[in-house]
């Protein structure tokens, strides 16, 4: 008996839908892999400015991260200086300095936040905190709103205002769907809070400090570096428990 249109349209399609499906798993695999890499200290791509739409240089490679561990010193050299737009906690003459690339909705920078808590805790005035953003708008596109929202909190209600609005944010992520009323519990608020979150100067702060990270070999979320007084320095990649941070700044103290 001849088999049916039916029949023989099943048996044309069942191979398609086969390697269809392959390639859809495969695709979505990548996927996940991309974004973990990225929240996890991996490859970044360099971002665009506040306002506009992704154009090609937003798709370009950032370049090659130093390896994990002790810097060259023409690697250390590419690290930014501290400035004044920089947000410090702890003793700004202490002579261990750990700055953080962060994204405010990266999980892995909640995770490590605690960390940090830990290490200040631990070192006292031997150690200084300083976080720098490195949004990455790919894949989080609350990381950037958040980033300025914070530079406006630190802005009006001074340095202890912008930690108080980074704890809050790390021990809570979903705050980050409302930064109005985020900023609002720091005591920063009103006009000009709305009006600083349009200014294009507080904008370029955000992306200066980003594209300061892929110079200096920042390729995800979290990237740290440890600096001592002599001016060497060491990466760590990740949100890396309490014992290897610590390993690290003993390092630093001893070199």
């Amino acid at each position: 008996m001849a088999k049916s249109g039916k029949g023989d349209l099943l048996e044309k399609l069942v191979p398609i839908l086969l390697v269809s499906s392959v390639a859809l798993a495969f695709a979505v695999g990548i996927l996940w892999e991309k974004v973990n890499n990225l929240e996890g200290g991996g490859r970044a791509t360099t971002g665009t400015q506040v306002g506009t739409q992704p154009q090609d240089a937003g798709n370009q490679v950032a370049p090659q991260a130093p390896p994990q561990g002790k810097l060259s010193e023409e690697q250390a050299g590419k690290i930014p200086e501290i400035v004044t737009s920089d947000h410090i906690r702890g003793n700004a003459d202490s002579e261990i300095t750990v700055i953080e690339y962060s994204d405010f909705e990266c999980p892995f920078c909640a995770r490590f936040h605690p960390t940090m808590k830990q290490v200040m805790d631990e070192y006292g005035d031997q150690v200084k905190w300083v976080y720098r953003h490195f949004p990455l708008d790919q894949i989080h596109p609350k990381a950037r709103p958040a980033a300025i929202a914070s530079e406006c909190v630190a802005r009006l209600g001074g340095e202890d205002a912008f930690w108080k609005f980074a704890d809050a944010v790390f021990e809570d992520q979903t705050k980050l769907s409302d930064l109005s009323a985020l900023a609002r519990s720091v005591d920063v608020s009103g006009s000009s809070y709305e009006n600083c979150i349009n200014d294009e100067i507080v904008g370029s702060i955000v992306e200066e400090q980003y594209q300061g990270g892929i110079g200096a070999g920042i390729t995800g979320t979290p990237g740290n570096f440890i600096l001592n007084s002599k001016g060497e320095a060491w990466l760590i990649p990740g949100a890396l428990p309490f014992e290897q941070i610590k390993a690290t700044i003993d390092e630093a103290l001893q070199s």
